[in-house]
């Protein structure tokens, strides 16, 4: 404590004294805060300037014994040495109260840790996997959904998220899309503000948020050949007008970190990428946050090719704009010296250092460091009826009816004799999805429980085959059984006779996620083959996808007659999946990602560009833009959902035909719902510029609304357009909106066909 109490004392003299437990630095004005930042950093030696770049992983259990010897006990004293900036992957507020009592107490200056976790689609209590989210297109529900998350973890002792993950992907094959908005820009910005501002709040320093962190900057999810970690090799449109949106979103909801990517860019690892870090990030979107490597990045470098040794992959880091080394250690290794050696700019990490120290103030940690690590909020808030409930209607509203062509559902609540087959049907752990690194295992409310909660009909479950030969990990391949089909027989034997069957099929839940690239899209292991067989007994199946990418389903598509996306759904899965099941809530979910019918055609995605040879110039001719033994169009497209209800688009309109300018005119429509039911229809709008400086797509998301109606009600729908939302990244390297020619198009999904015309002056 008495070098707690020497620090304040400094403080106090140069202007800056930490007064625990007062006024919340976020009511302070933030040239206060810029002014305690530089006074803290005119107190700081080199050194100590380094230790707040570096970040490690919890690297012993702090209930125990203090490590003394080996790579634990070095890591201790650089803990002890202010040599720290951030510690990763601590939890429970026991935990991070020793961890931080240490920098705060031990250290010469007391500057506490920003504790970080990958918190990414929930803490204790998991919602939807983040593409599930996104098929429900409804913002603010996506926005409780990570304040929820936000909650639980900072009751937790944690204070900052690696999430959002706002990479766009068109790439199915690439596991990480489960941990994404999908495939569109529009879409994804949207998403990735909305969850932004889940994750921080209003008031940042308030207990129950955490810091943000927009990933992964920059080009992820376009990896050659959906293979995590590969080769990205795109070109300059590409960047600007499909990659960067999502991120510049971020900034504008205020996220107060980034992520650089394990990929290249242009030849340049992006973690030594100067013109993303610096030039784009740091000086055109003039960015106040700070930019953490992802895992070792620093170090892989070297296996790029791109740095000779650890000591020139710092150097290129730091001279790039990375300003904290997750898990390379090679800052704290050598920053010190490179900046002697005049091969870094002591001014370089004087920007790094002051981002990081603004992020800790307003956290509210320079206040009082240990304001997350009360362990009666711990209890009272994780796993609480509240957030329970909220993760409830968030997995509704993630749900995707993709068929259902004999009206099975919604199945009725007495008298039925109902089939459930699938080894997924009865896993507690699968739902829960992928990067769900806090949940207890186990934990789901599972489909066969949800079903139970339902007493009026009769329920027969039969496994059919297992998906998985071993219990599947976070960190371990997972083992797909491609053997055994002992259980097929009784699965088909249940089905006989039965007035429904109920198939849930799918991928594991570690079958997605990072690492996790696939080279098939069809259902994993032996489930075709079960489905085939059950089908020729009974052809009433309601098919269940649970899922974390879109899957090939070619032979389900054409002969069972009705298919329920239900991705990974978090602890409430169960529950969600048979509260649509039995109508008690109508499926409103619109796919945010392209389903192809074959992995021949991935990438696949809406916004396509036309060629120049679109269409067939001839019958019977080769010589246009197809497959010859396969369809350009895909299977399910982007935005595509059905109800169980019907709507009807009408009198479509515009309230001019033109603009210039700062105008703008309405696109205005009758949306009804003509069906039984009451629902809830998103409707879209598309716009296609006809021609431009560059190529432009086929048509792109503009606009949508949820629109909530009951039977044989209507509502008229307006969505505006102006100069901003046609603008783009033209020839002339900027953003701007070019006069011309454009179309509009109305609809459940992007194969929307009403249409109107406008022109931009």
């Amino acid at each position: 404590m008495k070098k707690l109490v020497s620090y304040c004392v400094l403080c106090l003299l140069a202007g800056s004294f930490l007064t625990y437990g007062q006024q919340s630095p976020n009511q302070v004005n933030k040239d206060e805060i810029e002014r305690k930042v530089d006074s803290l950093l005119g107190l700081m030696t080199l050194v100590e300037k380094v230790g707040q770049m570096n970040q490690y992983n919890g690297f012993w259990d702090v209930t125990g014994p203090t490590p003394d010897e080996g790579d634990a006990a070095k890591k201790y004293e650089h803990l002890r040495s202010g040599l720290v900036g951030s510690m990763l992957n601590v939890q429970g507020t026991e935990e991070v109260r020793k961890v931080q009592k240490i920098a705060v107490e031990e250290s010469r200056l007391g500057i506490p840790l920003i504790i970080a976790f990958d918190v990414i689609h929930g803490y204790k209590t998991i919602s939807p996997i983040p593409l599930a989210e996104a098929a429900s297109w409804d913002l603010e529900a996506i926005r409780k959904s990570a304040g929820v998350a936000a909650q639980e973890a900072a009751a937790s002792g944690i204070n900052w998220t690696f999430a959002p993950m706002v990479d766009i992907s068109r790439d199915a094959r690439w596991g990480r899309v489960m941990e994404g908005a999908g495939e569109d820009p529009f879409l994804g910005a949207k998403i990735g503000y909305a969850r932004v501002k889940g994750f921080q709040g209003d008031d940042l320093s308030e207990v129950n948020t955490v810091a943000a962190c927009a990933k992964h900057f920059a080009g992820y999810g376009f990896s050659e050949a959906g293979r995590d970690y590969n080769t990205v090799d795109v070109g300059t449109s590409t960047l600007h007008n499909i990659i960067f949106p999502p991120f510049k979103a971020a900034i504008e909801a205020d996220v107060k970190t980034f992520m650089n990517s394990f990929n290249e860019l242009n030849g340049i690892p992006a973690t030594g990428n100067r013109f993303l870090q610096r030039d784009v990030l740091k000086q055109a979107w003039n960015y106040q946050g700070f930019v953490v490597s992802d895992w070792g990045s620093l170090s892989e470098m070297i296996s790029h090719g791109y740095a000779r040794d650890g000591k020139q992959a710092a150097m290129l880091a730091a001279n790039a704009g990375s300003d904290m080394d997750m898990e390379s250690y090679l800052y704290v290794k050598h920053l010190e010296d490179l900046v002697k050696e005049g091969k870094v700019d002591e001014a370089l990490i004087d920007d790094s250092v002051r981002r990081i120290l603004r992020v800790k103030y307003e956290l509210g940690l320079m206040d009082d460091p240990y304001r997350y690590c009360d362990p009666e909020r711990e209890k009272t808030v994780i796993g609480s009826q509240g957030n329970q409930d909220l993760v409830l209607d968030m997995a509704k509203k993630s749900i995707v009816l993709l068929k259902n062509e004999t009206d099975l559902l919604p199945l009725k609540k007495n008298g039925m004799k109902i089939a459930v087959i699938g080894a997924l049907a009865d896993d507690k752990d699968s739902p829960l999805g992928s990067w769900r690194l806090a949940a207890d295992a186990n934990t789901a409310v599972s489909v066969l429980e949800g079903l139970n909660s339902y007493k009026g009909n009769e329920i027969t479950y039969a496994k059919g085959v297992d998906l998985i030969t071993e219990e599947a990990s976070f960190i371990m391949e997972t083992k797909i059984n491609t053997t055994d089909r002992s259980g097929i027989e009784e699965a088909v034997e249940a089905a006989k006779g039965k007035d429904v069957v109920l198939m849930v099929l799918g991928e594991h839940g570690f079958q997605s996620g990072e690492g996790r690239s696939r080279a098939s899209l069809d259902l994993p292991g032996l489930q075709q083959e079960l489905l085939e067989a059950v089908y020729k007994v009974n052809k009433n199946i309601v098919l269940l996808l649970m899922n974390g990418r879109p899957l090939t389903i070619n032979w389900a598509a054409e002969n069972v007659p009705t298919i329920l996306e239900v991705w990974h759904l978090g602890t409430q899965s169960g529950n969600a999946i048979a509260q649509v099941l039995y109508g008690d809530y109508n499926p409103s979910g619109k796919l945010p990602m392209t389903f192809p019918r074959s992995v021949g055609q991935v990438p696949i995605y809406y916004n396509f560009k036309n060629t120049g040879r679109p269409t067939i110039p001839a019958p019977d001719l080769v010589f246009w833009s197809h497959y010859i033994d396969e369809s350009n169009d895909p299977l399910y497209e982007f935005g595509y959902g059905l109800s169980y209800t019907d709507f009807e688009y009408s009198n479509l309109r515009l309230s001019e035909s033109s603009f210039s300018g700062d105008g703008s005119i309405t696109v205005s429509f009758t949306l009804k719902n003509t069906g039984s039911y009451a629902g809830t229809e998103v409707a879209q709008m598309y716009i296609r510029d006809l021609f431009g400086s560059v190529t432009r797509p086929v048509r792109e998301l503009k606009g949508f609304e949820l629109v909530s109606l009951q039977p044989g009600e209507s509502k008229t729908v307006n969505f505006k357009i102006d100069r901003e939302l046609i603008s783009y990244y033209t020839a002339n390297d900027r953003w701007e909106a070019e006069p011309g020619e454009f179309k509009v198009f109305i609809g459940g999904s992007s194969n929307a066909t009403m249409e109107i015309g406008f022109t931009y002056e």
